[in-house]
């Protein structure tokens, strides 16, 4: 059976609860039945656009589309989330786009997802004006007026112009769970690749399917109803991702399939903890998701120098990328009465596994409990490992996606068969330990093979972290006449402290072997990541080229 869709998700809980907040920013409240009906319009004007489905599932291999492709070109606001419901809700597959991208980058990313329609934010006409003549499938684009002042591009039309856009004469296709979620890597270390889920498997994986602290999804639409009635108003949740984070939809959803509220900063342009903060308490937030210490520790920062009543916030959750020691217990100390969560997931995974936790009672660093679909397969992938086994490979069976956007060799490769069972095994490293748990080593494509030794880079990343006068840290390998490559460190220190690199590299060998230490440190000004937080490894690479 196809299953869920995510559309039908959506409208079932706006039915459900019509009058409660889904979504406020700035001055913008919306609530589930005012934000449906704006959906409503987006799917309307697609379908009036000839987009939608042209080849059902069932005639496709997994690597292949039958849908047509919107690309979201777009910070944070609420026209991101009417943009996916509306688009699914057409039967046309939405895919994230990377707002930091350059031209080249981006008319690689346009032309991979062959791209019918674009979205995309005033600030960013003048991108989608020097590419457009390049790309000719590219029949579509809505733009978004903001605060740049940029002109409508010729052909385009103002997106607020079709969010009330009547139905078509047409009937309206009929979402259903076989229909595509699209999501775009990050491409911190090569080019991004579109990640193709069915819409019943990522919802069920990732999106709130399963009911938090469950081990059994909802069985229907009429149980969600009930969930989103029972939730009484639900949790309220700061979002500080951006939207064109895997991590920042997926926990959308988890709000929203419980009837919560998802609050955004009024800055939706660099991550201003102050703003953040402050927003949180005015919004009541309960929970507040980061993605590692590149989001953790601003506001950590800015907890131990302010004066913040945040009584109200119960949780904060961690994902896409690891927390250091230093920063989980530094958050800790500031507010000693909140209940920690990291979480480990990929795109090609959806969430596997977890730990908590609390002041006085912090989980042990990058050891997890994995979920019953999650383990460690063997490094020639021909099995799964047995408890104990060092050096193999995190895995999900069961609802995992259908592969790579167009790449079937890639899709191969990523999703083998191992013991008659299909696998996701997008490339972590990982031990089984005896106890059932999971040692996460890191992602095998930025391990430094130094002298024979595999080096796991997050490792040394937290190692460096743990001094602390070092603000942020990135760890890759350089060729080494000695080794065959080394590791180095790229560092940004905490303004206004002096240390020198002996003392740093004296701090991470109190943490890790002496081979692990890295061989050298380069300084910068300010760290690059991506802007969800996640480390960009093609450009630290470049500084310690440099």
């Amino acid at each position: 059976m196809p299953g869920f869709n995510l559309s039908t998700v959506f409208d079932t809980v706006a039915r459900a609860v019509p009058d409660q907040e889904v979504l406020v920013w700035r001055d913008r409240r919306f609530t589930y039945a005012g934000i449906n009906a704006r959906m409503d319009g987006v799917a309307h004007f697609l379908v009036s656009q000839g987009l939608g489905c042209h080849t059902e599932r069932g005639a496709l291999a997994g690597h292949e589309s039958g849908q047509h492709h919107l690309g979201i070109y777009l910070r944070n606001g609420n026209e991101y989330l009417e943009a996916l419901v509306g688009a699914w809700r057409a039967r046309v597959a939405p895919y994230n786009i990377n707002y930091r991208y350059v031209e080249e980058e981006l008319h690689y990313l346009l032309e991979d997802a062959s791209t019918d329609a674009l979205l995309y934010h005033a600030e960013f006409a003048p991108q989608v004006a020097a590419l457009r003549e390049h790309l000719p499938g590219l029949k579509v684009l809505i733009q978004v007026e903001d605060e740049s002042g940029n002109e409508l591009l010729p052909g385009a039309v103002a997106y607020e112009s079709i969010v009330t856009t009547p139905a078509p004469e047409q009937a309206m296709p009929v979402p259903d769970g076989d229909d595509l979620f699209v999501m775009y890597t990050g491409g911190t270390t090569g080019m991004p690749k579109g990640v193709v889920w069915r819409q019943d498997d990522v919802f069920i994986s990732a999106m709130g399917g399963l009911p938090f602290g469950t081990t059994t999804p909802y069985s229907s639409y009429d149980e969600i109803a009930k969930a989103a009635t029972d939730a009484n108003g639900g949790v309220t949740l700061l979002m500080l991702p951006p939207f064109m984070h895997g991590a920042a939809q997926w926990s959308a959803f988890h709000m929203i399939t419980t009837g919560g509220k998802i609050v955004i900063p009024d800055n939706v342009h660099r991550m201003d903890p102050v703003d953040a903060l402050e927003t949180a308490i005015r919004e009541k937030c309960l929970s507040i998701p980061v993605v590692g210490d590149a989001v953790a520790r601003p506001l950590v920062e800015e907890l131990e120098r302010g004066d913040y009543d945040m009584s109200g916030v119960a949780a904060f959750s961690n994902g896409g990328a690891p927390m250091s020691p230093t920063i989980r217990t530094r958050l800790l100390e500031a507010l000693p009465h909140i209940m920690l969560l990291d979480a480990v997931g990929s795109s090609e995974t959806g969430i596997q596994m977890n730990h908590y936790s609390a002041k006085g009672a912090e989980a042990d660093t990058a050891i997890f409990n994995p979920q019953s679909d999650t383990t460690v397969v063997s490094a020639d992938l021909t099995r799964r490992s047995e408890p104990g086994e060092k050096g193999g490979w995190l895995a999900r069976r069961g609802r995992i996606p259908l592969g790579y956007l167009g790449d079937a060799d890639k899709t191969a490769r990523t999703f083998p068969e191992i013991e008659g069972i299909r696998w996701s095994v997008p490339g972590d490293r990982a031990n089984l330990l005896e106890d059932g748990r999971v040692h996460l080593l890191g992602r095998d494509g930025v391990t430094v093979n130094s002298g024979g030794e595999k080096i796991f880079v997050e490792e040394v990343e937290r190692a460096v972290a743990a001094h602390p006068a070092v603000r942020d840290v990135v760890c890759v390998g350089r060729p080494s006449e000695r080794w065959g490559s080394e590791v180095v460190a790229v560092v940004q220190v905490a303004d206004g402290v002096e240390v020198t690199d002996e003392e740093i590299l004296a701090e991470a060998a109190i943490h890790v072997a002496r081979y692990k230490v890295p061989k050298a440190i380069v300084r910068v000004g300010e760290m690059e990541r991506s802007p969800s937080g996640k480390a960009d490894y093609r450009w630290a690479k470049e500084q310690v080229a440099e």
